[in-house]
C-alpha cells in the first residue's frame, strides 16, 4: 500500500473565489496546494473587461500568503454588450485566459449571461481569431425543459453548431455531468476538453434527495443520474487526457445552503486534492491522478506545466464541520467525513 504519492503541483481549472470577505478564506485554501486557477467572472456585477479582472486579480493576489507562489488566471464574462474589441484586449492582456458564457439565469449571478447562445457568433469568431479558450456553462434555462435534461438540449440546440462551426475554438464545458456531455467531448476532436468536479465524480442525485434533501451537495448543473456519474468516472480513470480536474468550488454561507430556497454550490477547495485522490484511489487508479490534476489542463491551455511539487500521505484526518469565510460561517463539502489522504 501507498503511503506517499508526490505529484507535480496541480491547477484547478475552474473555481469561485468570490469577492470582499470570502477571499480571505478562499484564496489561501485553493493557493496552499494549486499552483494557478481559472478564477469565474461571475461576480456582482460581472467581470466584463480587462480593466476590471485587473482590479479582481489585485484583490485576490492580496490573500495570497506571502510564502505562496500562486498564479490566477482571470476570465471575462460574456454579455450581450460584449464587443470583439473587448476579446481582442483580453487576449492582449497577459491576465486573461477564457471568456465564459453563461445562459441567462444558469445559476449564481447569471442574470447579466446571454439570452440566446447563437445570437454571438461574432464572439465566437472573436475568440477563434485570438485564440481565447470558450469556457461554457452548458445548460438552457427555459422553464419547460426539465434541470436533468438542460445539460443535454444545450448541446444539441447550440454547443454542436459552435464546434461545427468554429473548429479552431478552443471549448471548455465546464463541469461536465451526462453522459452525452461525456461524448460530445470525446468525439470532438482536440480542440475540445471539460472540467471534472469531485461532486460530479462522488456523487449522483440519490446523494441529493434521498433520506431528505442534502442542501450542502445542491450545486449547477445538478446532479444527474448514477449511469452518468459512471461515464464521468469510466472516462477520468482511463486517463481522458481532455478532461481534467476543475473543482467549481463556490462557496456560500450557511444560512444561505440552509434555507427555503438555497444557493447552488460546494465549497470543496479546502479538501479538493485530497477528495480525488480517494476517489482514484478506491477505484485502483491513483496512478492516473497526477495527469488530471497537475497536466491535462495545463497542455489543453498551452501553459507550461508546473516544475514544483505537492506530497500527499496517508493521515487520517476530518473536514472541518464548519469553516470561518471572514466573519460569515461556511459549511465545507462533506463536512465531517473522515479522510485518509492529507497534503503536506
Amino acid at each position: 500500500m501507498t503511503d506517499s504519492l508526490t505529484i507535480t503541483r496541480p491547477d484547478d481549472w475552474h473555481l469561485h473565489f468570490r469577492d470582499g470577505e470570502f477571499l480571505a478564506q478562499t484564496v489561501p485554501a485553493t493557493a496552499a496546494v494549486f499552483a494557478r486557477a481559472i478564477v469565474m467572472p461571475n461576480l456582482a456585477p460581472p467581470v466584463v473587461n480587462v480593466e476590471q479582472a485587473a482590479q479582481y486579480r489585485e484583490r485576490i493576489l492580496a490573500q495570497v500568503p506571502a510564502s505562496t507562489a500562486f498564479q490566477p488566471l482571470m476570465t471575462l464574462y460574456l454579455t450581450e454588450g460584449t464587443s470583439p474589441e473587448d476579446i481582442a484586449a483580453a487576449a492582449e492582456s497577459g491576465i486573461v485566459f477564457g471568456c465564459k458564457l453563461y445562459p441567462a439565469g444558469a445559476t449564481t449571478h447569471s442574470d447579466s449571461g446571454v439570452r440566446d447562445p447563437a445570437r454571438i457568433r461574432h464572439l465566437y469568431e472573436a475568440l477563434e481569431r485570438h485564440d481565447l479558450p470558450l469556457l461554457v456553462h452548458g445548460e438552457v434555462t427555459d422553464s419547460d425543459i426539465d434541470i436533468f435534461d438542460r445539460e443535454r438540449v444545450f448541446i444539441d440546440r447550440y454547443l454542436a453548431a459552435i464546434r461545427r462551426d468554429f473548429p479552431a475554438l478552443r471549448i471548455v464545458f465546464e463541469h461536465v455531468t451526462t453522459r452525452e456531455g461525456v461524448q460530445f467531448v470525446q468525439d470532438s476532436g482536440e480542440r475540445t476538453a471539460a472540467t471534472v468536479t469531485p461532486q460530479h465524480l462522488m456523487l449522483n442525485r440519490n446523494d441529493l434527495l434521498v433520506g431528505g434533501i442534502r442542501p450542502h451537495n445542491y450545486c449547477l448543473p445538478v446532479l444527474k443520474r448514477a449511469e452518468h456519474q459512471r461515464s464521468i468516472q469510466q472516462t477520468v480513470l482511463e486517463g481522458h487526457p481532455r478532461f481534467f480536474l476543475g473543482t467549481d468550488s463556490a462557496p456560500h454561507s450557511r444560512d444561505a445552503k440552509e434555507t427555503a430556497c438555497g444557493c447552488a454550490g460546494c465549497y470543496s477547495a479546502p479538501a479538493a486534492l485530497p477528495l480525488y485522490a480517494e476517489f482514484f484511489e478506491a477505484n485502483g487508479a491513483l496512478e492516473q491522478l497526477e495527469g488530471f490534476a497537475s497536466h491535462y489542463g495545463a497542455d489543453f491551455y498551452g501553459l507550461p506545466r508546473n516544475r514544483e511539487t505537492v506530497t500527499l500521505e496517508r493521515q487520517s484526518w476530518r473536514i472541518p464541520e464548519t469553516i470561518d469565510g471572514g466573519g460569515t460561517t461556511i459549511v465545507p463539502w462533506q463536512a465531517g467525513r473522515e479522510l485518509h489522504w492529507a497534503t503536506r
